[in-house]
């Protein structure tokens, strides 16, 4: 049997691995100093220590030679291209962090200048916290770099000096005149290590410190991908923003939506049956006195005509915003559209108190959409609806025993749900495989009324 990244050639299942999955012969204490993840974390931080002191001599020069020069108007000009020129060391360092680490940190956001020129762009530098986090991180990485270069190199070193030492007693046996290797001590007082016991335990002690620097070396690029990850990538504000930039979208998109929807319900449906009525009425009108029995039929279809645009205007306002959610809560509506679902329907609603309305509002279109995928397209036989509360969240499960495959893949009705959930900071989370059950789980942030 052959394996090849994560690839398995043979019968791994049959052995007792799943396919697939790659088989190692070693445990990973005995491969971490042979794979080539311990060496591109060794060669990351042996880098640092060059890169750290270029770094930190360039941010200190820099900024001090700015700070020093803003009394004349040469301070400003210099100080931005000397973050300028931080923004571009600390790409060059996520380069660096995802070649060795593997470690992929987005590029933080641009600058934004309201105009163009030498002015604008000055001032866009200096208002960046991208551009002062890379220059903090380029002061910060030094002393790091000293540190974490002095401790991996004398691990490194260490560990295969000892863990070698048997090659170099064979290979340098005598020494002083005598066998083996001088430790300390002048001519008259000699130490060697001649005794294959004493050999012995020093290559045991080596093997032991090498087989301890792999992990080492992981504990101290695990402070590098912190300070990558917190310096050099986006801020958690400007994400935020970002997040709420595509989240306004997505309202104002379903917002608009809505309205057309609304808007075609409107046109073709009660606005078409209430032209027509209006056309049936007039008919019955002209008829009255030639052929009374004739227009006292056509009112009566008219009135029939009524009572369907009347019912279909109670659905449309239905789908705007129930009246029983705003009286009665979500137990009350939530049963309500259980009753118009095409299968039984167990509803348990588990809150001691209302959420805010537009949660509410919220909470009550998705179970409402997600029953009516039900009707439609589940097959199922029974469906149950369970709502709660855990902590500062609102939880929903819808759950039916029909044939499955729901997903959330673009241009389904789940992944508009699933955009309009996000939106609000909301998560919905679909367990539908072929043959059912579905469970799908929505959940939104509680906020109280």
């Amino acid at each position: 049997m052959a394996t090849h990244y994560g690839q398995s050639y043979g019968h791994d299942s049959e052995l007792g691995f799943p396919e697939g999955v790659r088989r190692h012969r070693l445990p990973a204490g005995l491969r971490a100093p042979f794979e080539a993840r311990s060496w591109q974390e060794l060669t990351y931080v042996l880098l640092g220590l060059p890169i750290g002191i270029l770094m930190f001599v360039y941010a200190v020069t820099m900024v001090s030679l700015g700070m020093g020069l803003l009394v004349t108007f040469l301070g400003i000009p210099v100080l931005a291209a000397g973050l300028a020129g931080c923004r571009g060391l600390g790409a060059l360092e996520r380069v660096r962090a995802r070649v060795l680490l593997g470690l992929d940190v987005a590029t933080p956001e641009p600058l934004r200048m309201r105009k163009r020129g030498a002015l604008a762009w000055m001032g866009a530098v200096l208002k960046s916290g991208t551009s002062w986090r890379s220059a903090l991180y380029a002061l910060l990485y030094l002393p790091w770099s000293v540190f974490s270069f002095a401790v991996a190199v004398s691990f490194f070193t260490l560990g295969w000096t000892l863990m070698t030492y048997p090659l170099w007693f064979w290979l340098f046996p005598l020494y002083g005149g005598q066998g083996g290797i001088q430790l300390y001590g002048d001519e008259s007082h000699h130490v060697y290590l001649d005794n294959p016991f004493e050999i012995t335990v020093t290559a045991l002690v080596g093997l032991l410190i090498t087989l301890a620097t792999p992990w080492i070396l992981r504990a101290l690029t695990m402070v590098d991908r912190v300070l990558v990850l917190g310096l050099l990538g986006p801020s958690r504000l400007s994400a935020r923003v970002v997040e709420l930039e595509s989240d306004r979208g997505v309202v104002v998109d379903t917002a608009a939506a809505d309205m057309r929807r609304i808007e075609r319900d409107l046109h073709d449906g009660a606005q078409a049956r209430l032209v027509a009525l209006a056309m049936d009425l007039g008919l019955a009108k002209e008829k009255l006195a030639e052929d009374p029995q004739e227009a006292a039929r056509m009112v009566g279809d008219a009135h029939g005509e009524v009572k369907t645009a009347l019912q279909e205007l109670r659905d449309l306002a239905r789908g705007i915003h129930p009246a029983v959610l705003t009286d009665r809560g979500l137990d009350a509506a939530l049963s309500s559209v259980a009753s118009r679902c095409t299968v039984p329907v167990q509803v348990e609603v588990d809150l001691a108190a209302r959420p805010a309305p537009a949660i509410e509002g919220i909470a009550y279109f998705t179970v409402s959409e997600l029953l009516q995928n039900i009707s439609k397209h589940a097959r199922a036989t029974w469906a149950a609806v369970d709502v709660w509360r855990v902590e500062n969240r609102l939880m929903l499960q819808v759950v039916d025993d029909g044939v499955g495959g729901a997903d959330t893949s673009a241009g389904s009705g789940l992944a508009g749900l699933a955009e309009r959930l996000d939106a609000v900071d909301g998560i919905l989370v679909v367990d539908s495989p072929a043959g059912g059950p579905t469970r799908i789980t929505a959940e939104l942030p509680w906020r109280a009324v």
